[in-house]
């Protein structure tokens, strides 16, 4: 992306009619574990506490008969008659009983993320919703689309009507994209069903916008697809379940409020206070391009000969060369001695011992024999 200084703007009918320069932000290093980690924390924080019934498990007359009748002392209830008398009661191991530690609703649901690392995993979704790859390997559909980020004219912030939106979204090509959730619907497995979330779908466009002067209501109802202010960016929307690249659709004057909402490399955010784009530890992710360069093998490889390897390039082995090992470790050479020190000590107690060794009793029998 930073590559490309300018990014065409789309009018209503699908065509380039101007272009803006690409935004600061849509450069900012890309850290997946930072989204990840963040993405997690800021999820919990919508959860709902749950817990069960403080009285379950405990709302019958039990008591525990004691030792002497050859039963276990769990609590028993009481009264005849039923064959609900005599069973055992309370326990989390009895039919009926309590669970062991019943959940509480004052359990630690929310935790507190940094607003730098909040902002960071912000900046770096935005960066990787401008990347087609990632875009495309989250699951959207955006091969026909002429350009990633895709950009429209302020014009449609003032739509009111959603066939207005369809018909916006079919001129730009990226209607294949809301077709893909609207197949994508299915039941949810599973007990959902009855708490009003049934039916479970992928994510569509995501419509960036400025000015609400209709938008929202014209948008609002094509499934898969969100809104949201520019100044509202939000992570679970711009990747959800922590994953980068989704497909972000952007009016005029959002994107062009880009840099003052989040900055530049070296200008603080107008709106953030105190925030700058943090830079990526490395200009050139080419790897590969900055090994094979001319300039970085000319210190690597003499001039002469581009096989022939410098006098002090190591290539062999110290668990098996000893010279490498002790030019890398000289104490190395000191605990080699030690050791076979060490091992002619042993070896030679063996073999005085075996030189002492007192003769059988039978051979000095037979010796004493032939003697006489």
């Amino acid at each position: 992306m930073a590559c490309r200084p300018t990014v065409n703007i789309r009018s209503t009918s699908g065509e380039a009619s101007s272009s803006l320069p690409l935004p600061a932000v849509l450069t900012a290093p890309i850290r997946l574990d930072v989204v990840q980690q963040v993405h997690k924390s800021i999820a919990k924080n919508k959860r709902q506490a749950y817990s069960v019934n403080v009285k379950a498990g405990h709302q019958t007359s039990a008591e525990s008969w004691g030792t002497g009748r050859a039963v276990a002392r769990i609590p028993r209830v009481g009264g005849g008659g039923t064959h609900r008398s005599g069973q055992a009661a309370f326990g989390n191991m009895c039919r009926g009983g309590r669970m062991f530690a019943p959940t509480k609703t004052w359990r630690k649901w929310h935790i507190k993320v940094n607003q730098g690392q909040r902002r960071f995993a912000t900046v770096s979704a935005l960066a990787a919703s401008a990347l087609p790859s990632l875009v495309l390997a989250r699951g959207h559909r955006i091969e026909e689309i002429e350009e990633v980020p895709l950009v429209v004219s302020s014009a449609v912030e003032s739509f009111k009507k959603t066939k207005e939106a369809v018909a916006l979204l079919k001129s730009l090509k990226a209607y294949a994209d809301v077709v893909k959730v609207s197949n994508s619907r299915k039941l949810r497995a599973g007990k959902g069903k009855l708490r009003n979330r049934r039916h479970r779908q992928r994510r569509g466009p995501l419509v960036v916008y400025n000015e609400d002067n209709g938008i929202v209501k014209a948008f609002r109802n094509l499934p898969g697809v969100e809104i949201v202010n520019v100044k509202r960016l939000n992570l679970l929307q711009l990747a959800p379940g922590g994953h980068l690249g989704r497909f972000v659709i952007w009016t005029e004057g959002a994107f062009g409020l880009l840099d003052e909402v989040f900055g530049t490399f070296d200008k603080p955010s107008v709106y953030k206070k105190n925030f700058t784009l943090p830079t990526a530890k490395i200009s050139n992710p080419d790897v590969t391009r900055l090994i094979n360069s001319d300039e970085i093998q000319s210190v690597v490889r003499p001039a002469g000969s581009k096989h022939q390897k410098r006098p002090w390039t190591q290539h062999k082995n110290p668990l098996v060369n000893k010279g490498v090992l002790f030019r890398l470790n000289p104490y190395a050479k000191t605990i080699r001695r030690q050791e076979l020190i060490k091992q002619e000590r042993i070896k030679a107690q063996k073999d005085k011992k075996k030189a002492k060794k007192p003769k059988a009793a039978g051979e000095a029998f037979l010796n004493t024999l032939f003697a006489s």
